[in-house]
């Protein structure tokens, strides 16, 4: 087996070669991350639902589609990205070249986790091949199935000289980690990137951080309870929960949370039956050690169960679970859930459920409800998170134009899109400056004058073009 080193060698070897900087080959590798994509739909499938029980529509909406329309979306916009971005001009640099040119960043490490393990991995790998650059790739030993299938179709459809797959746990990440790259994008937990950034510190290696936290869902009084109950279901137990932008808790008033229980219990039904084990629209958790840890919470927590709360270890199963009467310092209100259990707390207000989130870090995603636009405007304005989304969960994900990513303990740098391409792109400022105007850039030698540094801070002013 190649050590680490050597794959870092080669593919450093065929960066430096200029191989990766054509728009042309940059289009090859994404298409045939298409092609690779497309060509494997059904092992990938199998692989997911063996990995994670994901229902076919899950995993063909949430795993697949998504980095497909991404990979077309790419390929639409790669010549636009790459094209010189010209910057406003002084007197003194009116007859220069200014500009802005992406060039890649060089040999650049991709760790994924394993909730959503093809999704994950391939939506950054994608920015930072439109980006231009050799990539090592690190699929979550977790979910193996779907780490086996990647590690053995990237060698067959990408270019070997350029990609490359590393397998492994915890181990294998950290020896990797003791090589120099020259940018580090990051899936998963707070307490991993913490191990990411010491490791990265040494080599002073920028670090994009994508984490969860809890993200929040209001809801206020005025708003269609039936529809918000359906889309407020669909978010959280998606993926069994297991969905780093999911609605985490719930803040709403008693009376709300009197009429939304009912609401969820029906949309519950609707979508998995009385007995949602039996359904085959629901996943499962992950492994044993995350069962365990979401059953832990559950078993912790001094809430009142009102929905749910069944359990089969032998089937990794957790049923949707609805609780009520949790406090602030709860066990399920001190990290991230990660899992189908959705805690209701109860405000009197607005401004009080704003207050409450504000209290608590910043999340990857944060969710209103109402029917009253001031409302929405109000929690958007007065709130940070690494997105918003009113009146429906998770679906600002899907969109390439809009940045993903989070702020504060949620991590750092965005990607989807263009934002992806700038992620994994050098903005080098470049000025080509020619012989001409020295009487003009002789205002600047010695010996100083007042009336030198008077003229000169003139022709640098960003006024003096327009004036002229």
């Amino acid at each position: 087996m190649e050590s680490h080193r050597a794959t870092l060698q080669r593919l450093r070897t065929s960066f430096r070669s200029g191989m990766t900087i054509s728009e042309n080959f940059r289009r090859a590798q994404l298409k045939q991350l298409l092609c690779l994509l497309q060509d494997n739909e059904d092992r990938l499938l199998n692989a997911l639902h063996q990995d994670l029980a994901k229902p076919k529509f899950e995993a063909i909406v949430s795993e697949l589609d998504i980095v497909i329309n991404e990979l077309h979306f790419a390929l639409s916009n790669l010549n636009s990205w790459m094209q010189l971005e010209y910057v406003s001009k002084t007197l003194a640099t009116k007859v220069d070249d200014c500009f802005v040119r992406r060039e890649p960043l060089g040999v650049v490490l991709i760790i994924a986790p394993w909730n959503y393990p093809v999704q994950l991995l391939l939506l950054p790998l994608a920015a930072a091949i439109a980006a231009g650059n050799c990539v090592v790739i690190k699929p979550s030993e977790v979910t193996s199935t779907v780490e086996g299938v990647i590690a053995e179709l990237i060698p067959k459809y990408m270019s070997p000289d350029c990609f490359a797959v590393v397998c492994g746990g915890a181990e294998e990440t950290k020896a990797l980690l003791q090589n120099k790259f020259d940018h580090i994008f990051y899936t998963g937990s707070q307490a991993v990137a913490r191990l990411i950034l010491q490791a990265a510190a040494p080599h002073l290696t920028p670090v994009t951080l994508e984490l969860g936290g809890k993200c929040p869902c209001f809801i206020h009084d005025n708003v269609n309870i039936e529809i918000a109950a359906r889309r407020l279901a669909w978010a959280k137990y998606f993926n069994m929960g297991q969905s780093c932008a999911a609605p985490d808790y719930v803040l709403c008033t008693e009376g709300m949370r009197d009429a939304l229980v009912p609401a969820i219990k029906k949309a519950l039904d609707d979508f998995y039956s009385e007995e949602p084990q039996k359904s085959p629209d629901l996943g499962r958790i992950v492994s044993p050690k995350h069962w365990s840890r979401v059953m832990g919470l559950l078993g912790r927590t001094k809430g009142r169960v009102v929905l749910g709360g069944e359990s089969d270890e032998a089937d990794l199963y957790i049923a949707p679970t609805v609780l009520v009467d949790v406090s602030e310092d709860d066990a399920l209100m001190q990290e991230e859930i990660f899992g189908p259990l959705l805690p209701i707390l109860t405000v009197s207000s607005v401004n009080e459920a704003i207050d409450f989130m504000n209290r608590q870090e910043k999340p990857l995603a944060l969710y209103a409800f109402s029917d009253k636009s001031s409302v929405i405007d109000t929690v958007l304005q007065n709130t940070s998170s690494g997105g918003f989304c009113s009146n429906d969960g998770i679906v600002h994900m899907t969109l390439p134009g809009l940045p993903f990513g989070g702020v504060g303990s949620s991590g750092f740098g965005n990607y989807h899109g263009r934002w992806g391409f700038e992620t994994f792109s050098h903005k080098r400022a470049v000025l080509l400056r020619g012989w001409g105007l020295e009487r003009l850039n002789a205002l600047r030698y010695p010996p100083y004058t007042e009336t030198k540094l008077s003229w000169l801070r003139w022709t640098a002013s960003p006024k003096s073009c327009s004036i002229m």
